[in-house]
């Protein structure tokens, strides 16, 4: 993508905000203050709520400001006071979601406030009658083409005002959202940098960058204003496109500057261990967030993720029915209830809330994967399968989406399918051990050995999360006779799974016994064939077979066969694997292009 210029057009709420400080200088957290105070003000005048209540939470988290540092209101323009009157009673129909009826009374109006809201009411009754249709006629998983129909004729609009450059920040953000609605991506992200350079303190308008960008690349070439936002910005965008050390810096850094009390900056502290799989320190943050903020509501079903994967019953429990008590209906609390319930094995029960969640908010990504996770519990693949896709519609960067597809069409028997679903899923996730012992499996289905081979060793090198990926490395070796090299990923297994510290069952530790155990004995190697003979033992499969060998060991020892003297040849091993420590280096995806479905 081409460099996108600096475009700033001549803009009446430009003048209303302060200049920012530049990108990284927090010297003056009281002239932050001051500029967050301001924007919540003006976002809240025209009812772009989450982008107020966000202004509003991080000055919250700044120590107060004296009585003669607060600002007055911004001054009102002769175009606003002729607009007043029409701008209160349609704002006051704007709070209780009867956007035509604002609309109507907005007509005519030219102040940029009273024409935002005029605009922003057609664009939200548009989309509240695509919902309401869609959930009402065709239910949350048909396909339908229901579209708002209010879209193209505020592009025509809004273009006419962008090309005159009558736009201030928040007419460009609105221009923004219509174009991406449109599936004009490219035209979007113009404006919505363009709406960053005009006004950067609109957290709305970043967020909304944030959604179309794909890739750290596509992030180097856009020409963004140097302010401090950009810093929220950026820890934002390398969270959601799974650059967690990147991320999690740039938060240490907002934090050490001053926003240490900031629930936004925690919360988001906490989704990035929850990406990367450090669970205990997730929730570790999100109980001593919950602490801080008891009411809380937001990101709690990524909580109640943590609290499934690690079986914590009662917890989760807690939680549902305390979220149940704020607010029942809110898409998280239904979330986090149809979690407990999936814990419980209640899929049907499960599934039912996550698509409650959907009819309150058909655009909420994790109620559309968690319901594909339930109905693949419940073995209906096709809903599962289409549930998965509206979740990459509605976010294409969601890994756990395409990796659900992957595993329905593993279930389907279509290996060519699910090889795409997971390089997909892999590209996302390059450091995700799962994704890549999945790709292996594949490849192996499709007698691909040497692609799997390399999806195992890299598994593996990255820190193999269910400690699965030398086992399956090993079987392959056994597969072609490669003895030596079978043995020594069993060897590194069992070194592995006793070197981790914690007491699990590991189902494949006796098949690891076993081989090792008929290895060392074809070597002729009796003291080692018989302490694996004995770990046999210790297994309901393998006991028969371990006592067999231990019988034969002892016969041929009464016999007089010497055990040999010499190891045989050195095991191949890559400088990767030769040290007892698991490395977990970044490592960029593999080139899995030699398939394509």
């Amino acid at each position: 993508m081409a460099a996108i210029a600096s475009v700033v057009p001549v803009a009446v709420t430009a003048a209303v905000v302060p200049v920012q400080t530049a990108s990284g200088d927090f010297s003056d957290l009281r002239e932050i203050k001051k500029q967050l105070l301001l924007i919540a003000g003006l976002t809240r005048e025209r009812g772009l709520l989450h982008s107020s209540k966000w202004s509003a939470e991080l000055a919250f988290s700044l120590p107060p400001l004296p009585l003669a540092e607060l600002q007055p209101p911004p001054p009102v323009t002769e175009e606003d006071a002729r607009d007043m009157d029409a701008y209160t009673l349609a704002k006051s129909y704007f709070d209780v979601k009867e956007y035509d009826r604002a609309a109507h009374f907005l007509h005519g109006c030219n102040s940029k406030k009273a024409y935002f809201l005029y605009m922003y009411s057609r664009y939200l009754s548009g989309e509240k009658k695509k919902d309401d249709e869609t959930v009402d006629s065709l239910g949350p998983l048909e396909k339908g083409q229901v579209k708002n129909e209010a879209l193209r004729e505020l592009r025509v609009e809004l273009s006419k005002k962008h090309q005159a450059r009558e736009l201030d920040g928040f007419g460009l953000y609105l221009y923004g959202v219509v174009l991406r609605k449109l599936d004009l991506v490219k035209e979007a992200i113009d404006v919505f940098v363009e709406a960053t350079h005009v006004l950067p303190l609109h957290w709305g308008a970043w967020l909304e960058l944030c959604n179309l960008i794909t890739d750290k690349e596509m992030l180097k070439f856009l020409s963004l204003p140097d302010t401090w936002m950009k810093e929220f910005f950026l820890a934002h965008i390398y969270t959601e496109l799974q650059l967690i050390e990147e991320a999690l810096q740039k938060y240490q850094n907002l934090i050490d500057v001053g926003f240490s009390k900031s629930s936004y900056i925690v919360s988001q502290i906490a989704v990035a261990y929850h990406n990367i799989r450090d669970i205990d320190k997730a929730l570790s943050i999100f109980n001593e967030l919950r602490k801080q903020d008891p009411y809380r509501i937001e990101n709690m079903d990524t909580f109640s993720n943590l609290l499934y994967v690690r079986s914590m019953k009662s917890e989760l429990s807690y939680l549902a029915h305390n979220l149940c008590e704020i607010d029942k209906y809110r898409v998280e609390t239904c979330c986090v209830i149809g979690n407990y319930y999936s814990l419980r094995s209640q899929h049907e029960k499960a599934a039912l809330y996550f698509q409650r969640a959907l009819k309150l908010n058909p655009r909420y990504l994790g109620a559309w994967t968690l319901m594909g996770h339930e109905y693949m519990e419940m073995k209906n693949t096709s809903a599962a399968i289409q549930a998965y896709r509206h979740a990459i519609e509605v976010n294409k960067r969601d890994y756990r989406a395409w990796y659900g597809l992957g595993q329905t069409y593993e279930i389907l028997k279509m290996p060519f399918y699910c090889l795409y679903y997971y390089r997909r899923a892999h590209q996302l996730r390059p450091n995700d051990s799962r994704m890549l012992v999945a790709l292996g499996e594949c490849y192996e289905k499709l007698n691909q050995l040497v692609e799997a081979k390399k999806c195992y060793w890299r598994a593996y090198a990255v820190g193999d999360v269910e400690k699965m990926a030398l086992v399956k490395l090993a079987k392959l070796h056994e597969q072609l006779t490669e003895s030596e090299q079978a043995a020594q990923c069993y060897i590194k297994y069992i070194q592995d799974i006793y070197s981790c510290g914690e007491i699990v069952e590991h189902l494949e530790e006796s098949t690891a016994f076993r081989y090792l155990a008929q290895y060392y004995f074809k070597c002729k190697l009796w003291d080692e064939a018989s302490a694996c003979a004995q770990k046999c033992c210790a297994f309901n499969d393998t006991r028969e077979e371990g006592k067999a060998l231990l019988r034969q060991i002892l016969q041929l020892r009464n016999q007089g066969e010497t055990p040999t003297t010499e190891m045989p040849a050195p095991f191949f091993l890559p400088a990767s694997l030769s040290t007892n420590t698991t490395p977990t280096r970044r490592v960029s995806p593999l080139n899995l292009s030699s398939v394509t479905p």
